[in-house]
């Protein structure tokens, strides 16, 4: 169902597109998130597949909540997937980085839409 393919194939591959690309500052000093091998650049590519076959997935019947914003979400999960592999196989940063900002985009308004308790389980502070 969908809740298992988000949980189970999308998830992962995006926490791993999004742990791929950036740079950290922190106490420790600067890092770059970026892979540094040719290896590294397919495996990222590979995740990448996952997110543009996921959105197809999702997009197919019995998946899809109706034939209106939710497939043009869908479309846009696999449209930021492919920018994901086109940058990679090119090993470009800040392709790579910007692919990740448009994944993040969709999945955010797509939760917003469907799924507003994703987004706001972040939002809550402990007092």
């Amino acid at each position: 169902d969908v809740t298992q393919l988000m949980n189970l194939v999308l998830e992962p591959a995006s926490d791993i597109l999004w742990d791929s690309g950036g740079w950290v500052l922190d106490a420790s000093g600067y890092e770059e998130l970026y892979p540094t091998t040719d290896e590294g650049w397919a495996y990222v590519r590979a995740q990448a597949a996952i997110v543009v076959e996921a959105g197809n997935m999702l997009a197919l019947p019995g998946r899809a909540e109706d034939n209106d914003s939710w497939l043009i979400y869908a479309e846009g999960l696999s449209e930021a997937g492919i920018l994901a592999m086109e940058a990679a196989a090119t090993q470009n940063e800040d392709d790579f980085f910007q692919a990740g900002a448009q994944l993040y985009s969709v999945c955010t308004a797509c939760h917003q839409a469907y799924n507003p308790d994703i987004n706001n389980r972040f939002d809550e502070t402990d007092d």
